[in-house]
């Protein structure tokens, strides 16, 4: 995630990049976070190169592949798991808060924009949007 953050090519600031993510996550508030959501990964050759995570209602939290496997299908067969595994569960959608850089590979599978937001992370403003999309 703080790779994903902090590396490569961003429609973020290096300042707006620092404040979303000054360190990596760590730690058992780190920990206990993860726990309450179902999460999938992507892998090559042996290393992580991306995850997502979604909840019990269907919000997906988490979505981050590292810059190096960005354009590979990585985001695409990470959703499509995250896909059946709500579908298996019952939910009829999911929806997401996409920062800039996640939302257009959110709205190539099927999201939908329903509100642009700023919030305030270490005193910047960071751009999102709140997405849906329909099972």
């Amino acid at each position: 995630m703080f790779r994903s953050i902090r590396e490569g090519d961003s429609p973020y600031s290096q300042a707006e990049r620092v404040a979303w993510m000054p360190q990596a996550n760590a730690g058992a508030d780190w920990a206990g976070r993860l726990r309450q959501n179902h999460i999938v990964l992507a892998e090559r050759d042996a290393e992580i190169v991306g995850f997502l995570t979604v909840d019990a209602a269907g919000y997906i939290d988490l979505a981050y592949v590292l810059p190096s496997a960005r354009g590979q299908g990585a985001f695409g067969a990470l959703l499509g798991m995250i896909n059946d595994h709500a579908r298996l569960r019952g939910i009829t959608q999911l929806t997401t808060h996409a920062s800039l850089m996640a939302q257009p590979a959110f709205a190539r599978h099927g999201f939908a924009i329903t509100q642009h937001e700023t919030v305030m992370r270490n005193g910047e403003h960071l751009r999102r949007a709140a997405m849906i999309k329909h099972l």
